[in-house]
C-alpha cells in the first residue's frame, strides 16, 4: 500500500502515514481531493453519516472508529496508522497544511503523547496548521500554560467576546439615540454638537460593521454550521468565507476607526482653542474639519489595504492586526492621542489658573480638584482611554491578562455609550431641550382636548397683537430666552 510519507517518516517512527484526500489507495477505496466534504462535519451524527454514505472499509476487527473532534471528521483507521487531513479554514491556520492523529493500539485514538489513551476521542495536532502569526501567539498565551490555566483563558476569551457584542448594542442605539437629538432639535444646532454627530455617524458606521460580522458568525452557528465550512456548505455560505467581502468589511472597520480617532481629535482641537487659545475661538472652517475627519484616513487605510492585498493571503488577513503593516493605520492613532493628551495637559493647566483668579472662599486645592474632574470627564470624548488599547496584553499571569481584557474589551465596546451618556443624556442644555419638548407636546394635548368640549370659539385677536405675540409656556419666558440665547450664540 502505498503511503503518504513525504517529510514526516522520522517524526512518526513506525506509523504508516496515511493521507485520504491525496487520491491513493486507502484501504481498499480510491479518494479524491474533490471529496474534501466528507471530512467536514457539525456533530458526531453528521460524522458517522458521511462515513456511511461513503462506504469505507477496514481491513480486520480491530480499527480505531470515525470520530469527529468538534471541528473535521476523521476517518476509521487501521492500527499503527497516522491520517492526515487538510487543516480546517479558520481563522490563523493555514489551509495548505495538514493535521494529523494517530491511531494505537487496540484500535483507540492516542492522545496528544503516544500511549496516551485518556481521551476516548484522542487528540488531533493541529500545531502545523497554524500560521507563524497565529503560532506566535499560540506560544505566547498557551504554550507553557497548565490546562486549568488554558481553560481560565478560553473563559476570559469567551466572557469578553460576550461583553463586546452587549457594549457594541449599547453603543449603537445610544450613538444613534444622541444622533437624532442633536439633529433634530434646532436649539441644540451649534458647532460643538456638529462635531458630535460627526463622531457619533462613525462611531455607529464602525459598530454596525462589527455587528454585521458577529451575527453572521452566530447565525452560521446557530443554524448547525460552523463559519470556517467544516459542515459540507459551499463557499461563500459565511461573510468569512467570501473572500471579497470579508477583506472589504474589515477594511470598513479600520477606515471608520481611523474617522473616529480624527473626528476626537476635531474635538479636542476646538475644545482647546475655545478655552486655552482664544484667538483662534472664532467660527470653525468645516471645510478644513472634513477633509480632516473623513479624508485623512483615506490615505492611510488605502495604503494599508494595498500591502495586506500583496503581502498576506491569509482569508480575512487574520491575523492583521499583530502583523507589522498594522502600524501603517496604527500610527497616526496614536499620534492623535498623544496630540488630544497635550490639548488635555494645556486644558487643566488653563482651568487651575482660571479658577484659582476666581473671587470665591474655595481652598487652592478644592480649585485644582475641580479643574482634574472637568478635564477626566474629556478622557472618553477625546480618545485617550484607547491608551490602554494599544498596549499588549500580559502573558505571563492569568489575572492580569483577564484584567487586560475586561478593561479593555469594556472601553472600546462600551465607548459610544459612555460618550453619549456624558455629552448628550447628562448634558443639561439637552435634557432642558427635551422636557421643554415634553411639556410642549402634553400641553398640545391637553388644549386639543379643552379645544373638543368648546362651544364657541376663542375670540380672535388683532392684526397687531397677533403679530407681537411671544409664546409662553406655562407663563414661564426663562426657557425661551434661555434658547434664543444659546441659538446666538452658536451662530457667532
Amino acid at each position: 500500500m502505498e503511503t503518504f510519507t513525504s517529510g514526516y517518516n522520522s517524526t512518526f517512527g513506525d506509523y504508516d502515514v496515511l493521507d485520504p484526500l491525496s487520491t491513493m489507495a486507502y484501504n481498499g477505496s480510491i479518494t479524491d481531493p474533490s471529496m474534501v466534504r466528507t471530512w467536514r462535519a457539525g456533530s458526531d451524527e453528521d460524522c458517522f453519516r458521511s462515513q456511511a454514505e461513503q462506504n469505507f472499509q477496514i481491513e480486520g476487527d480491530v480499527h480505531c472508529n470515525a470520530t469527529w473532534d468538534t471541528i473535521l471528521c476523521w476517518p476509521a483507521a487501521r492500527v499503527g496508522t497516522v491520517t492526515f487531513l487538510p487543516c480546517p479554514q479558520l481563522p490563523g491556520l493555514d489551509v495548505t497544511k495538514h493535521g494529523f492523529r494517530r491511531c494505537g493500539a487496540e484500535g483507540r485514538w492516542e492522545g496528544k503523547f503516544p500511549g496516551d489513551f485518556s481521551n476516548p476521542k484522542g487528540y488531533t495536532n493541529y500545531t502545523n496548521c497554524y500560521t507563524p502569526e497565529a503560532y506566535d501567539i499560540w506560544k505566547k498565551f498557551y504554550a507553557n500554560k497548565s490546562s486549568a490555566q488554558r481553560q481560565m483563558i478560553k473563559d476570559i476569551v469567551v466572557g469578553t467576546r460576550t461583553m463586546e457584542i452587549v457594549g457594541l448594542w449599547v453603543s449603537l442605539v445610544s450613538s444613534l439615540i444622541s444622533l437624532f437629538i442633536f439633529s433634530y432639535f434646532r436649539s441644540l444646532r451649534c458647532h460643538r454638537t456638529r462635531i458630535h454627530r460627526n463622531l457619533f455617524v462613525s462611531i455607529s458606521v464602525q459598530t454596525i460593521v462589527r455587528l454585521i460580522l458577529y451575527v453572521d458568525q452566530f447565525v452560521a452557528q446557530a443554524g448547525g454550521r460552523s463559519t470556517i465550512g467544516t459542515t459540507g456548505m459551499s463557499e461563500g455560505a459565511t461573510i468569512f468565507e467570501t473572500p471579497v467581502l470579508c477583506e472589504f468589511l474589515y477594511a470598513m472597520i479600520e477606515y471608520t476607526k481611523t474617522v473616529q480617532f480624527m473626528w476626537m481629535l476635531i474635538e479636542g482641537l476646538y475644545l482647546h482653542n475655545m478655552i486655552a487659545v482664544s484667538v483662534f475661538s472664532g467660527r470653525p472652517n468645516y471645510i478644513v474639519f472634513y477633509l480632516m475627519g473623513w479624508g485623512v484616513p483615506l490615505p492611510f487605510t488605502i495604503g494599508w489595504v494595498t500591502t495586506m492585498a500583496l503581502s498576506h493571503t491569509a482569508r480575512c488577513w487574520f491575523p492583521y492586526y499583530f502583523l507589522p503593516y498594522y502600524w501603517i493605520i496604527e500610527a497616526p492613532r496614536v499620534a492623535v492621542i498623544a496630540i488630544n493628551l497635550m490639548f488635555l495637559l494645556n486644558i487643566i493647566r488653563v482651568l487651575v489658573i482660571k479658577l484659582r483668579r476666581s473671587q470665591t472662599n474655595e481652598p487652592q486645592v478644592t480649585k485644582v480638584r475641580k479643574a482634574v474632574k472637568a478635564a477626566l470627564v474629556l478622557l472618553p470624548l477625546l480618545g485617550i482611554t484607547n491608551f490602554v488599547v494599544m498596549t499588549d496584553p500580559p502573558a505571563d499571569n492569568v489575572t492580569k491578562f483577564g484584567i487586560w481584557s475586561y478593561t479593555t474589551y469594556f472601553l472600546v465596546s462600551f465607548q459610544g455609550f459612555l460618550i453619549s451618556l456624558l455629552y448628550c443624556f447628562l448634558n443639561g442644555e439637552v435634557q432642558d431641550t427635551l422636557r421643554k419638548h415634553l411639556c410642549m407636546k402634553s400641553s398640545v394635548r391637553w388644549d386639543t382636548s379643552l379645544t373638543s368640549i368648546r362651544v364657541h370659539p376663542p375670540p380672535r385677536l388683532d392684526k397687531n397683537r397677533r403679530s407681537s405675540a411671544v409664546p409662553i409656556s406655562n407663563g414661564n419666558v426663562v426657557p425661551l430666552l434661555r434658547g434664543m440665547i444659546v441659538r446666538r450664540e452658536s451662530r457667532m
